[in-house]
């Protein structure tokens, strides 16, 4: 075999095992990837049914239940726009309570609740991320819209 020719092989083995490298870097790269969603996203059929993703929001009040085996809960996640139903199995996180932030990794059911694997809570909205943070500040001024609407309508502007 000639110099040049060895080269070239040599070249075209390199080229070759940088691409196999890549590719498995970036396929272990999207298995690994788990996108955020609202509970308006979830409902809009924004969200992979097929796919683990994470759900945030606001702890809904009243809507928390505790199972009898001390380790099943249910409540719900909303955005003020929509409400997604969450069940899990775990120890929740100190900080858990209705109406805080709430993060919940998991899969959506065949049923539409969110099975959640992993429960996060967040102690301060300063660290919410701005997806949520967004949907959450359209949501209330959706919800205030609505209110204002409603008030013009039954007669509460007056001058």
């Amino acid at each position: 075999m000639k110099p040049r020719h060895k080269r070239f092989a040599l070249i075209a083995f390199g080229v070759a095992a940088l691409g196999i490298a890549a590719f498995l870097v970036l396929n272990a790269f999207e298995k690994n990837l788990v996108f955020f969603f609202t509970p308006t996203q979830v409902a809009a059929n924004e969200a992979p049914r097929e796919r683990t993703f994470r759900i945030g929001g606001m702890v809904e009040t009243g809507s928390v239940r505790r199972e009898p085996d001390g380790v099943s809960v249910q409540f719900k996640v909303t955005d003020t726009a929509k409400t997604m139903p969450v069940v899990y199995k775990g120890v929740l996180p100190d900080l858990f309570r209705e109406g805080k932030g709430v993060v919940a990794q998991g899969r959506l059911g065949p049923d539409g609740v969110f099975v959640a694997s992993e429960v996060l809570a967040k102690h301060d909205e300063n660290y919410m991320p701005p997806e949520a943070a967004d949907a959450l500040k359209k949501g209330r001024a959706q919800t205030m819209a609505a209110e204002t609407g409603k008030t013009l309508q039954s007669g509460g502007a007056s001058r």
